[in-house]
């Protein structure tokens, strides 16, 4: 039994209010089926969220001196954030990667990048979430060779690779290969970490881009749980039991300012999960629970008066804490300006312990569950996501629908949408178009330097040198070959990187392969 809580006025909170409390027809019991009130009878009494800070920028040195700077702070995960040469499969030494090394995340381009990044870090002991997506499957790779290296038990490992290529095809971009095969790179993942890494969430079924895109928060569940399904399907074709991968696939979604709305989302987006994965086989309640991450809205933070972020992060912050979040990511105040300073690193932080130890709202479970407003809106949004699901089932599932463009259409015309409105004045965006103001604090913004790239390239030429380069070419060669035999590759690709083949080298093998997404 929790101990009792108080009000500031001595009032007991309960641990949960049903129906008899208000005379409303209050929602199911959370920790059970569907899952509207929440995935755990007593949420955030029994644990609070997991707090992390994604970070990455640079060289490997740099951002594991933020993240131990972090874990200082009281972060409990890390959440590691990749340059874009890294995210789409080219080393530093590459001619595309030329001005974008080290700039929106870390340069990771082999496993002495990863020792260097979590050094002095018992992998062990914190639970990391990695925003990768066509070179997951490397990445992932890097990660259990440097967890093997430290002596962890791979059984005890944890964390989650975002994972989620369909989203990149109709928000991002930032895919390698075709989409069929890259399912079939997906699906080896799922196979391989249910045995070697259990505790592995081997995807993050992501709509925060597809918010970031422009989408409407009704679209970001309805694309998000369709493409949720995609996978679900292609590991069932495979042969895999949902009652095992369903217990690891996580979601990402996306918190904006619109208070009530979101938290009728995250509501929403349980329920349709829970009924979606029983309808397609599921029994087991674990792989029915819809768990997520969230992140707040990097989109509606202002260059303009960038210090009223501060209160729309906090706003965002008590959306997914009351919405029953998982695990959280809050924005630092100058993110429309550069990468976060580690004085907006801290305060982001800070937010969420204000709203953890001060606020209140963490104290009960689903605190909004019987307000008139949110359980309309909740039943409203599922409504509305059914039907675009419906849509895109009728065109043949996810895969389809993104060949179509359909859905990225339909975020192209929200985005067009919410723009016009502010331009026009409809929606107020405080000091954007609405209160200016004349005198514009200067905000000291983070920089990182372009000579990132030579420092890397001459790390990499240094690494090949050193290395033994049969033990690359025989194990090049055997990631091709699984790759055209139809075998799980994630084994080649461990010892590969095990054999310091770059992230580079190995991606070109399956560009090889299966060819590249135009």
């Amino acid at each position: 039994m929790s101990k009792p809580l108080f009000t500031d006025s001595g009032i007991e909170i309960k641990t949960l209010y049903t129906k008899g409390d208000q005379q409303t027809t209050a929602n199911d019991d959370p920790g059970v089926f569907p899952f509207t009130r929440g995935v755990q009878p007593d949420m955030y009494r029994g644990k609070l969220w997991t707090m992390r800070q994604y970070a990455g920028f640079s060289t490997a040195e740099e951002s594991n001196k933020r993240y131990h700077y972090l874990l200082s702070q009281g972060v409990n995960g890390l959440s590691v954030a990749f340059d874009l040469p890294t995210q789409i499969g080219y080393d530093s030494d590459h001619a595309l990667s030329e001005g974008e090394v080290g700039k929106v995340g870390v340069a990771i381009d082999s496993l002495e990048d990863i020792e260097m990044l979590f050094k002095g870090i018992k992998l062990e002991e914190v639970s990391t979430s990695m925003t990768i997506n066509a070179t997951a499957y490397i990445l992932l790779a890097f990660y259990v060779a440097l967890a093997k290296k430290q002596g962890a038990d791979l059984k005890k490992i944890s964390g989650t690779i975002q994972n989620d290529i369909l989203k990149e095809y109709a928000a991002r971009g930032t895919y390698i290969y075709p989409p069929k095969s890259s399912m079939r790179i997906i699906t080896d993942i799922f196979e391989w970490c249910s045995k070697e890494v259990p505790k592995w969430n081997t995807i993050s079924i992501s709509g925060y881009h597809i918010r970031e895109a422009g989408s409407t928060a009704v679209q970001e569940i309805a694309f998000t749980l369709s493409n949720g399904k995609a996978y679900v399907q292609a590991a069932l074709q495979k042969g895999l039991d949902i009652n095992v991968f369903g217990k690891r696939l996580s979601f990402f979604f996306n918190a904006h300012n619109n208070l009530f709305e979101e938290v009728a989302k995250f509501r929403a987006a349980r329920r349709m999960w829970a009924q979606m994965m029983k309808d397609l086989g599921a029994t087991d309640p674990k792989a029915m629970m819809l768990r997520f991450h969230t992140q707040t809205g990097g989109s509606t933070l202002a260059a303009q008066q960038p210090l009223n972020n501060i209160s729309r992060v906090t706003i965002q912050t008590l959306a997914a804490v009351l919405g029953g979040t998982q695990s959280l990511h809050t924005n630092g105040y100058d993110e429309a300006l550069s990468l976060p300073t580690e004085e907006a690193a801290r305060i982001a932080l800070r937010t969420q312990q204000v709203v953890a130890f001060e606020s209140g709202a963490p104290d009960t479970v689903d605190p909004l569950a019987g307000s008139y407003y949110v359980e309309a809106l909740t039943k409203e949004v599922e409504e509305k996501a059914w039907q675009l699901i419906q849509r895109i089932n009728a065109m043949g599932g996810s895969v389809s629908a993104i060949e179509q463009g359909f859905m990225q259409d339909e975020i192209a015309r929200s985005a067009y949408e919410y723009q016009r409105k502010i331009e026009s004045g409809e929606k107020i965006i405080v000091g954007v178009n609405k209160f200016g103001s004349t005198e514009e604090k200067s905000i000291p913004v983070f920089r990182v330097d372009d000579s990132i790239r030579e420092e890397q390239v001459k790390k990499l030429n240094a690494l090949k040198s050193r290395r033994d380069s049969n033990n690359v070419s025989t194990s090049l060669e055997r990631i091709r070959q699984d790759a055209i035999d139809g075998n799980n590759m994630m084994p080649a690709v461990v010892e590969a990187v095990e054999n310091y083949c770059t992230l580079g080298e190995i991606a070109d093998v399956l560009r090889g392969v299966f060819g590249e997404h135009k």
